[in-house]
């Protein structure tokens, strides 16, 4: 059997171990054509251009029928 430690771990000693192990916020830039959030290095999801030309087409969302 392994040894075990004679103390109980304080709260801090914990934090301080998994101080890495924290969620970090996702980096968001501005789109310089629709100014809407994107990823950065990504094609923009609202207007599809990417380093100021149109790379895909967005489908243009399809009106409701009225009932």
């Amino acid at each position: 059997m392994a040894p075990l430690p004679k103390r109980k771990y304080a709260k801090a000693r914990q934090g301080k171990r998994r101080a890495h192990l924290g969620l970090k916020a996702t980096a968001v830039v501005e789109c310089p054509q629709c100014h809407s959030p994107k990823l950065p290095h990504h094609v923009c999801k609202t207007c599809g251009s990417y380093d100021g030309k149109e790379v895909i087409k967005i489908k243009s969302p399809k009106p409701k029928k009225a009932s």
